[in-house]
């Protein structure tokens, strides 16, 4: 017994091991983390939050004030002029979508400058998938510069955004599922200097999915025109249910708002369905939720490496810059394992067995593991991959270190049981 909770000596044994040697990488992330709280709270106070901006507007959700100064706050932390935060975009790939359809027009062009973006964005575009309504089935021209090795071909990107017809150029933060590292804010920075220095008009767009307070900084904070992501990751911190959000420039956020709802409607129109208060406190909550997740996969990054698995990305003492750990098992059947022993260290449904299946917008089948309070939510302990060499995990979450720290040990308990690290 590991105070109470049924786990193997060896396992016990390990975990000593494992948090002896990550304190000090705990100690730089609680530092980040209490950097970003800072500027949460002081925009907080700022705005002069008060008990009336989390009452429910109905109907249309005209003059929500809650509303609008969330939005506020957002803007004040990322260091931009103006934001989009609503329970009706339904998931990150829908954040995305809205901002490229509202910032792309017929005969215009996109580039993405991190090679092939992620699978459902993939669908989006209109490079997979078989959508009428994709951006190239409706006109846009689509282009890309593959990374080379983990770092961006910048003279690539100089050459080709010199040539002024790039509407939008986007980055992929985090590395998805492909066999990359995420890319921090300072490479992310200077990319988009070769980027604008090669063509000013050209939009730069951050999908910034899985990193959002993992650093002091964000991408608007470096010449960003617009960053997106999902409230069920990050900035929801368990809290909210749903939701997305846009951070950037004020014009960029009114052509994005306008894709959102309607033209000449925008920003004013959309009901909160009473979820501002949880939108509040989760994004209050997220820097210490972040930092909490961060733990967790450092601690996990150590104990797959003392349990013997050797294809682990990041190393545990690796500079991150999002909340992914990856494992490569090389071996459908593994992976399944692996995914199956995250369920059982999970709160809700540890007793239900995941199988592989078909998902909206992905190529292959795809394994997850996600016993969460709030459904595929990856902020929470949660394991996914697709049925793809080199079978790939792609575990985050953990809403704090102690849950995150004792879901880890169960599912290295069982992997180190089934022989799944032979």
């Amino acid at each position: 017994m590991y105070y109470g909770y049924r786990i193997s000596d060896e396992t016990a044994r390990m975990a000593e091991v494992a948090e002896r040697d990550c304190a000090p990488i705990f100690k730089a992330i609680e530092e980040n983390a209490l950097r970003c709280s800072a500027k949460v709270l002081t925009a907080f106070q700022d705005c002069r939050v008060s008990t009336a901006d989390f009452i429910e507007i109905t109907g249309y959700g005209y003059t929500d004030s809650g509303r609008d100064k969330l939005e506020e706050i957002y803007a004040r932390v990322f260091d931009a002029e103006d934001a989009l935060v609503r329970p009706q975009i339904m998931s990150g790939t829908h954040a995305l979508a809205i901002t490229l359809g509202g910032l792309l027009k017929h005969g215009e062009t996109l580039l993405y400058v991190t090679g092939k973006p992620y699978d459902t964005l993939q669908s989006v575009i209109g490079t997979a998938g078989e959508s009428r309504n994709s951006l190239i089935k409706c006109g846009v021209k689509y282009e890309e510069i593959d990374l080379v090795g983990n770092d961006f071909d910048l003279e690539a990107i100089k050459k080709r955004c010199a040539r002024g017809d790039i509407r939008v150029a986007a980055i992929q933060r985090s590395r998805g599922y492909a066999q990359r590292k995420s890319l921090t804010i300072d490479k992310i920075s200077e990319a988009i200097k070769v980027i604008k220095d090669a063509s000013p008009e050209t939009l730069v767009m951050v999908d910034n999915c899985y990193g959002e307070f993992t650093e002091d900084r964000e991408p608007t904070a470096v010449g960003a025109d617009v960053f997106v992501g999902s409230m069920m990751k990050n900035l929801g911190a368990g809290f909210a249910v749903s939701g997305g959000y846009c951070v950037g420039r004020r014009e960029v956020i009114e052509d994005i708002a306008e894709r959102f709802s309607a033209p000449c409607v925008g920003k004013e129109l959309g009901a909160n369905f009473n979820q501002l208060a949880s939108f509040y406190k989760g994004f209050f909550m997220a820097p210490a939720a972040v930092a909490s997740t961060l733990k967790s996969m450092v601690f996990a990054a150590r104990m797959l490496e003392l349990a013997g698995f050797s294809e682990i990305e990041p190393r545990y003492d690796e500079k991150r810059t999002d909340i992914v750990q990856t494992v490569n098992l090389h071996s459908a059947d593994k992976l399944i394992k692996f995914c199956k022993g995250i369920q059982m260290g999970s709160p809700v449904e540890a007793y239900c067995i995941p199988e592989p299946g078909e998902m909206p917008g992905y190529p292959h089948p795809e394994i997850m593991a996600a016993g969460t309070f709030i459904t595929g939510a990856t902020n929470e302990l949660s394991c996914d991959g697709p049925l793809t060499e080199p079978y790939t995990a792609y575990m985050q979450g953990g809403l704090t270190y102690e849950y995150g720290k004792l879901g880890v040990l169960k599912a290295i308990d069982e992997m180190l049981d089934r022989g799944i690290n032979e």
